[in-house]
C-alpha cells in the first residue's frame, strides 16, 4: 500500500524520503507545477526587507539577474523550509514565522513595534499569482509598505497519471497527503477527470492546515485530518496516526 504525495517538485522527494524512512511506500503524483514569470526587481527602490511565502519564490529569484541587489536584505520567510531555501540561494539574514501567513504578519508587525524594522519600511513581498491570503494588504494596515510581486504561478495538471488512477481502482493506495488548498482543489479536479473520486476520497486525507481540511471535506471525503502544526512533520506524524489502527 502507498501513500500518494501531492506537492510539486523538488519537495515531494523530501517527503517521500521522510515516508520511506516510516516504513512506507510512497507514490509521487504532483497536482501542481511550477511555472516562473517574468518579474522585474528595482535596484533603486531602498527595500527595507523581502517577504517570501513559498520556496518556490526563492526558486524563480535564484534565476533573477537581479538577485544580489536583494542578498544584504532581511528575509521573513513563512516556514522553516522556506527560510533554508532563501539561505541556500544566499540571504543570511532570515528569520522564520511558524509555518501560516498569519505567523508570518504577526512576526513582522512584531518586529515593526520593536523597531527592529522601521515603521513606513519598504518590503518586497516575493509572490504567487494566486495568493489565498491578502498579506500585503494586512501590513499596510500596520503601516509598511508592502511591493508584490508576482514571481511563479503554480498551474494544475490536466489529469492523473494512469499508474495512480489505476491504484486509486486496485485500492493499492492507504492514504493521501496535501499540503495547500490549491493543490486540494487540483487533486479533485484531477480525481474526478480520471472517474476515480469514489475511491480517492474513501482513503484518509491527511492535511497541513484546518483550511485545507476544509476543500476535502466540503468535497465529501469521510477521512480527512488535520496536522497539529503546518510543518511536514506534523503532516506525517498525521499520517501515522491515521494509518495506525489498520496496521495493528
Amino acid at each position: 500500500m502507498a501513500v500518494l504525495v501531492t506537492r510539486p517538485e523538488p519537495d515531494n522527494e523530501t517527503t517521500a524520503s521522510a515516508l520511506r524512512a516510516m516504513g512506507r511506500e510512497a507514490l509521487l503524483s504532483p497536482v501542481l507545477r511550477f511555472e516562473a514569470a517574468a518579474f522585474e526587481i528595482d535596484r533603486g527602490a531602498n527595500y527595507g526587507a523581502v517577504i517570501v511565502t513559498s520556496a518556490n519564490a526563492l526558486r524563480a529569484l535564484a534565476v533573477h539577474p537581479g538577485i544580489e541587489s536583494l542578498l544584504k536584505l532581511a528575509v521573513f520567510a513563512v516556514g522553516r523550509h522556506t527560510a533554508e531555501a532563501a539561505r541556500r540561494v544566499g540571504f543570511q539574514d532570515v528569520v522564520a514565522a511558524a509555518g501560516d501567513a498569519a505567523a508570518l504578519c504577526e512576526l513582522i508587525v512584531k518586529r515593526v513595534r520593536a523597531k527592529s524594522l522601521p515603521k513606513g519600511a519598504r518590503i518586497l513581498y516575493l509572490a504567487a499569482a494566486d495568493r489565498s491570503c491578502d498579506l500585503a494588504g494586512k501590513l499596510e494596515g500596520h503601516g509598511l509598505a508592502v511591493v508584490t510581486t508576482t514571481c511563479y504561478r503554480m498551474a494544475p495538471v490536466a489529469s492523473l497519471s494512469r499508474e495512480v488512477c489505476d491504484a486509486f481502482a486496485a485500492h493499492r493506495i492507504s492514504a493521501v497527503l496535501h499540503y495547500s488548498r490549491r493543490s486540494a482543489r487540483a487533486f479533485l479536479d484531477a480525481v474526478r477527470i480520471g472517474g476515480v473520486e469514489i475511491s480517492a476520497l474513501a482513503v484518509p486525507q491527511c492535511c497541513i492546515s484546518g483550511a485545507v481540511a476544509s476543500v476535502l471535506r466540503d468535497a465529501g471525503a469521510p477521512h480527512v485530518v488535520e496536522a497539529s502544526a503546518p510543518a511536514e512533520e506534523a503532516v506525517l506524524e498525521a499520517l501515522d496516526c491515521a494509518l495506525r489502527p489498520a496496521s495493528q
